[in-house]
């Protein structure tokens, strides 16, 4: 006798699983025990009624299920807003003089230092409860709007808090080197050390840290100041990952490779050595479109020669104050097929089984037994839908690790 806890029946389940289009199985059925996938197959292989036992069980007509859509790259956690820079850029304002005017990432720092813990997860929690709600089981929070040691740790506790409040699994970056803070203006050398000698060491301490991330950028931190940072995460057995090649190549991807990371993100500027560099050591390539579209970029990452190398591709909002107040990753997948010609399934495996890769978790991302019963229903028969429709609510019920998570209706 099979005892589940939960039985979806007559599902389109888009897998994930294999090369064949979007591991398609129709009239299928997914079945939960103990929060992992225990059985999946044809509804015509599901044992007999009498050789199954089951919690719950919802015939969902032939609705599209996938696995819960995963967010490998965001910002979430800051203090206050930018939208009224959005308005003085609009209005003729250049980025220079909003910075002289207090904008800009300094405006960022100061809110979120200014901002007690309670405070930044009562900021935070509904652009987390946003991306919930459009199918995300699975969100990568970084720091980097704190630039000390209490205000990074005030940062990478909220995110773990939005996990635990909400009952998803947030990943945690350290991105210490965002931006130099104020006060180290004219000693760049003494914040690095500060990195890499007290918030990285400490906070990793503390369990806050997953992986490492940096802003290698001619307005950010050189590569050779990111690979010290790296040189530290590394002797704490931590992985990391890149803003890369977003404005111009520092050929920071393949920083990632030597150091056997996870991903490069943004990649615009990305060129075919950092490409080859990327396919050897199999990092992944996180494309973040909302920063593209809210930039008004026009230099596309190199999409079809990342295809041509095998560099897998993965989709994130890059949820941030300044560049991308993106809070759906549906709307991000549709963004890298209408701006970067991806196929619908290769945007919706950018942001289940890739995502899941670019976050170093094997145990998500597809639907196959012993994965993690991360589970969307979708009011949607075909898996292009979740790429076609701009807006809108397509989700009807997701399930994380096999719980039923609340329903805003």
């Amino acid at each position: 006798m099979m005892n589940w806890d939960l039985l979806l029946t007559h599902a389109s389940l888009a897998t994930f699983v294999g090369q064949a289009s979007y591991g398609l199985l129709e009239d299928a059925a997914v079945a939960c025990q103990d929060g992992r996938i225990a059985w999946i197959g044809s509804m015509r292989d599901l044992p007999a009624a009498s050789a199954v036992t089951a919690r719950e069980v919802h015939d969902v007509g032939g609705a599209l299920v996938t696995p819960g859509l995963i967010d490998c790259h965001t910002h979430l956690v800051f203090g206050g807003d930018r939208a009224q820079e959005f308005d003085l850029r609009l209005n003729g304002a250049t980025y220079e003089e909003i910075a002289r005017a207090g904008g800009g990432i300094v405006s960022s720092v100061r809110a979120t230092r200014n901002a007690s813990e309670d405070e930044l997860l009562a900021q935070s929690l509904p652009r987390a409860r946003a991306l919930l709600a459009d199918g995300v089981t699975t969100l990568e929070i970084k720091s980097g709007y704190g630039l000390e040691l209490e205000a990074e740790r005030r940062m990478l506790r909220v995110a773990r808090r939005i996990g635990q409040v909400l009952g998803i699994h947030v990943q945690t970056s350290l991105l210490g080197l965002h931006a130099l803070p104020p006060e180290y203006k004219e000693r760049r050398d003494d914040y690095v050390d500060l990195v890499c000698h007290e918030l990285l060491p400490v906070l990793a301490g503390e369990g806050l840290v997953d992986a490492v991330d940096a802003f290698c950028e001619g307005i950010g931190f050189s590569r050779a100041e990111t690979q010290r940072v790296f040189e530290h995460a590394r002797q704490l057995g931590l992985r990391v990952k890149l803003h890369a090649e977003q404005l111009s190549d520092l050929d920071g991807a393949a920083l990632v490779a030597e150091f056997g990371g996870l991903s490069a993100d943004h990649l615009e500027y990305l060129s075919d050595a950092g490409i080859q560099a990327m396919s050897r050591a199999g990092i992944v390539a996180v494309l973040l479109p909302g920063a593209f579209y809210a930039l008004r970029e026009t230099k596309l990452p190199p999409v079809a020669a990342l295809r041509s190398h095998g560099v897998p591709i993965a989709i994130a909002t890059d949820c941030n104050p300044g560049t991308s107040p993106l809070l759906s990753l549906r709307l991000a997948a549709n963004m890298a097929c209408t701006l970067f010609r991806l196929t619908p399934e290769e945007a919706l495996r950018g942001i289940t089984v890739n995502a899941a890769r670019a976050l170093g978790l094997s145990d998500r991302g597809t639907l196959a037994v012993g994965k993690r019963a991360d589970l969307v229903v979708w009011n949607a028969k075909q898996p292009a839908e979740l790429c076609y429709w701009i807006g809108g609510e397509l989700v009807r019920q997701v399930w994380l690790g096999g719980v039923a998570a609340p329903s805003r209706r």
